[in-house]
């Protein structure tokens, strides 16, 4: 059967969407188009999913995969705690190239592999991806590669990767920017409030990958509280 479906075509387009949601629920993968690079994803609440993602792609359970979402109020859903900053942030940027890692809400019956508490959450801006997530909820998504390959910007790429180990592949046309997330660490910032509300903010956020969005962009928003591009670690 034809796993590959050409979004730019309605009839594959709802095909390929019905049969993603299907595959969701069976705990299998999906490649879907982003505004960054394809993604290769499952249900963030199916642990034997996220075990084939990080199967798929050759990693360990020490490289949790990011989570997307379908909607910026989910954000408040997932994660434990949101700084004022982050809400600012998601406001000005989302949908877009911007991943934050938070702390993780405990209650969440979820295993995305060795987080040590936290939750790396995008929203991409992306009308398929979007129109999926809306559908299915949160999916764990990291970029279509094998580990130490370049990540996918094409379909075809995607699936000459991971081949029959995904079941559905959405073909989006190229990717956009054709380069990864910025990715944020929030987990060192915290707030405090003082008996007239006035708010006191500590702790900086850390750049952990640079990608599509520029750390000029970010300081707009988040100013003093962004690390220096000079921490960067990779």
């Amino acid at each position: 059967m034809e796993r590959i479906y050409d979004c730019s075509v309605d009839t594959d387009l709802l095909t390929g969407m019905r049969l993603a949601k299907v595959s969701l629920g069976r705990h299998e993968l999906v490649v879907l188009p982003t505004d960054t690079v394809y993604g290769v994803g499952c249900d963030a609440f199916s642990a034997k999913g996220v075990g084939a993602l990080l199967a798929a792609k050759g990693r360990g359970r020490q490289s949790p995969p990011p989570v997307l979402i379908g909607t910026s109020q989910t954000m408040n859903a997932l994660a434990e705690y949101v700084p004022e900053v982050a809400q600012r942030l998601a406001d000005t940027f989302w949908p877009g190239a911007l991943t934050m890692i938070l702390r993780a809400q405990p209650s969440l019956s979820w295993d995305l592999g060795e987080t040590k508490g936290t939750v790396a959450l995008r929203m991409p801006d992306h009308k398929i991806a979007l129109a999926l997530l809306q559908e299915v909820g949160p999916m764990a998504v990291s970029s279509a590669n094998l580990t130490g390959e370049p990540a996918a910007t094409t379909c075809q790429q995607a699936e000459a990767y991971f081949g029959k180990s995904v079941q559905v592949y959405l073909d989006g046309g190229p990717s956009p920017k054709a380069e990864a997330s910025t990715i944020l660490d929030l987990t060192g910032i915290s707030e405090t409030y003082d008996d007239d509300g006035n708010i006191t903010v500590t702790g900086k956020i850390r750049v952990v990958r640079l990608g599509a969005l520029s750390v000029e962009k970010l300081r707009t928003v988040a100013g003093a509280l962004l690390e220096g591009s000079e921490s960067v670690n990779g």
